[in-house]
């Protein structure tokens, strides 16, 4: 027997991408085909009002820093205290290119001063 499909099982990355090393820092996320501006790669920080900071998906982990990046948050879901980003895609991205984000043009606290 083999598992159904179900539109709300957790999955960690979108089929058209993938973690490789980066020459950015340690690990980051590359296209594995071409990607289109404003593409929506999934939930990347969540904020929950128990937990001071954000949680990371694996999206949210494995972006690295560009000031020149190629990807930005967008507020998914605000309710309450609870706040759900996604990473969605600022300009066409080709197969091979590693998907970044700007740190510093967010709200999200990432400890740096």
């Amino acid at each position: 027997m083999y598992p159904v499909y179900n539109k709300f099982y957790y999955k960690p990355l979108p089929d058209c991408i993938t973690v490789k090393k980066s020459t950015i820092e340690g690990l980051g996320l590359f296209a594995l085909e071409d990607i289109e501006e404003g593409f929506d790669l999934g939930v990347s920080h969540i904020k929950i009002p128990i937990i001071v900071g954000f949680v990371r998906t694996s999206i949210g982990g494995f972006l690295n820093h560009n000031v020149d990046s190629n990807c930005e948050l967008v507020l998914e879901l605000d309710w309450d205290d609870y706040k759900v980003y996604n990473v969605v895609t600022t300009k066409k991205i080709k197969q091979g290119e590693e998907l970044t984000l700007n740190y510093h043009i967010d709200e999200l606290d990432y400890g740096e001063k």
